[in-house]
């Protein structure tokens, strides 16, 4: 029993009760956080120091995906987000595309392994996620049509550049003083406006795809500007003149003509 002793005031001394305060309390800095698992258990919480105080096993989980089966090694510390991860390289499904079924029942990202009670040759199922592949189903049909239309595009400026080079060829023919046939040019300002035509058919919703449509529409106009001004220059070369020469044919003198003698 401890006894309490008088100070020269004649008041009581606290100290010891102070101290043993203190000695109470000093524990608290580190003290000992608990967690309750699923299943009822209290354990310690998992932090990052506990996890470097001892090396934790790897798990060789088998996860079904349909008709395949995967066999993923990863911690047993790990969570289903980490596993998604590691699945994305084996299936080519995003994380927020898939769902893990352990034990019939679905598991989020935050669940640790070992504490849905994950163990090694362990299996998984992997379903796809329904919205998800709706998702990826539309952003697929959208770079489809993307591609077709940029495809289209480019066949048309394919054929602008081979008419852009005759119209190359017949501008230096008239630099040169020859006359071309007019023919020519109305034939390829034809040609142009087929491929602006088809440039209006396409439905271009992307950004570049439009930019792409719209400089190869400006292109076609440009070919045809110059065809006009070609074909203005074109009338004013003059006309070669024709020169007439005369080809006289010798014919060489029939043969003489057989005689026949008649006999009775």
């Amino acid at each position: 029993m401890m006894k309490r002793k008088l100070n020269f005031s004649g008041r009581r001394s606290e100290a010891p009760a102070a101290e043993t305060t203190t000695s109470s309390s000093a524990p608290a800095s580190g003290a000992v956080e608990w967690e309750v698992r699923p299943g009822g258990m209290l354990v310690q919480k998992r932090g990052e120091s506990n996890c470097r105080d001892f090396a934790t096993p790897n798990l060789r989980i088998r996860v079904v995906y349909g008709a395949a089966l995967y066999q993923i090694s990863a911690n047993s510390q790990s969570t289903f987000g980490e596993l998604k991860k590691l699945l994305t390289a084996e299936t080519g499904l995003q994380p927020a595309e898939q769902r893990l079924l352990f034990r019939g029942k679905e598991r989020e990202n935050g669940d640790y392994l070992d504490t849905c009670g994950v163990k090694d040759r362990s299996k998984v199922i992997l379903i796809d996620d329904p919205e998800s592949k709706e998702r990826r189903m539309v952003e697929m049909r959208r770079k489809a049509k993307i591609e077709t239309i940029q495809r289209l595009i480019d066949d048309v400026s394919t054929e602008i550049d081979s008419l852009a080079e005759q119209i190359n060829v017949i501008e230096k023919s008239i630099a040169n003083g020859k006359r071309v046939a007019e023919l020519q040019i109305t034939t390829l300002i034809e040609m142009l406006m087929r491929q602006a035509v088809k440039l209006d058919s396409i439905a271009a919703v992307d950004g570049d795809a439009c930019a792409n449509k719209d400089s190869q529409g400006n292109r076609v106009q440009k070919c045809v500007e110059k065809l006009d001004v070609l074909k203005v220059l074109n009338a004013k070369q003059k006309v070669p003149p024709s020169v007439v020469t005369t080809t006289w044919e010798i014919f060489e003198p029939s043969p003489t003509p057989t005689q026949w003698e008649l006999f009775d």
